[in-house]
């Protein structure tokens, strides 16, 4: 029951990927926020060694630029969406959901060829992944796959209604995996669906991560849209700490995708 599930191939036997509709697929999943390295401009060079503190221990994101060696240049477009819809490595281990495929798991199969084919024509680096440093029993990989019985699933849980709306909620819920963050988890480390979006303590341990239902955020459509176009807030703070790279990422957006975000944001039920 815990055993990793693998994708059947033929699955995207018929799946062609578009390298500039993936592009797009790349800046809304936040792919650069942990694997881009450090110092490099264009946010492309995916060498990771982002180092993630919690509780848990310490998770660092692996290589995973078009690097045969060091990278992912020699898996196939099965094993990647493995890895993104599954969290499933290709020699069949599990991944720690530290790598949000529990968000990701909803992606379209279009989504996941178009990223796999932009990511194949960005820098190759050979830095070698470093391992993460987790204490025990967390260390043990094996375990995860009783956290993916409990918690992997890939319902949707906020609005739709709306042509906008259904795309506020692909972009919030399955790309953007913004729940990750703002939603809190129970003694699982699953998310807790009826408290969704509603804010929770940050996995490092410094402060919380702030809520936003209607009752915790009271900023307009067009002020969230242009926060995370600008990183500005109405109050004319700025974003911080790894938000400033969320909105790096959203940034790059078309105008309309913030748009929807931003409705799908303000049309967040209460948390119970």
């Amino acid at each position: 029951m815990t055993r990793p599930d693998r994708i059947d191939p033929a699955r995207f036997a018929g799946v062609g990927g578009d390298p500039t509709r993936g592009e797009t697929v790349y800046w809304a999943s936040g792919c650069a926020s942990c694997h881009a390295a450090e110092g490099d401009e264009t946010r492309t060079v995916l060498a990771g060694g982002y180092r993630l503190a919690t509780e848990f221990g310490t998770f660092v994101s692996p290589n995973i630029s078009p690097d045969p060696v060091h990278g992912i240049g020699d898996w196939t477009l099965p094993q990647f969406a493995d890895a993104m819809l599954n969290g499933t490595a290709p020699e069949g281990a599990h991944y720690y959901p530290a790598f949000p495929y529990g968000s990701y798991a909803r992606m379209t199969d279009q989504d996941v060829a178009d990223l796999w084919a932009f990511m194949g024509t960005l820098p190759a680096s050979d830095v070698p992944s470093q391992p993460h440093d987790l204490t025990f029993p967390f260390n043990v990989r094996v375990a995860v796959g009783g956290w993916k019985l409990l918690n992997l699933d890939d319902d949707w849980v906020g609005p739709a209604g709306t042509e906008e709306l259904e795309r506020g909620r692909y972009l919030v819920e399955a790309l953007g995996h913004c729940a990750e963050c703002h939603t809190p988890r129970d003694a699982t480390g699953g998310l807790e669906r009826d408290r969704w979006m509603a804010g929770a303590p940050n996995p490092s341990g410094k402060g919380n991560i702030p809520g936003l239902t209607p009752a915790q955020l009271k900023w307009s459509a067009e002020d969230i849209a242009y926060y995370l176009e600008t990183g500005f807030t109405p109050d004319f703070d700025s974003a911080g700490g790894s938000m400033a790279s969320v909105v790096a990422n959203l940034a790059k957006l078309p105008a309309e995708d913030r748009s929807a975000i931003a409705a799908y944001i303000k049309a967040l039920p209460e948390a119970k």
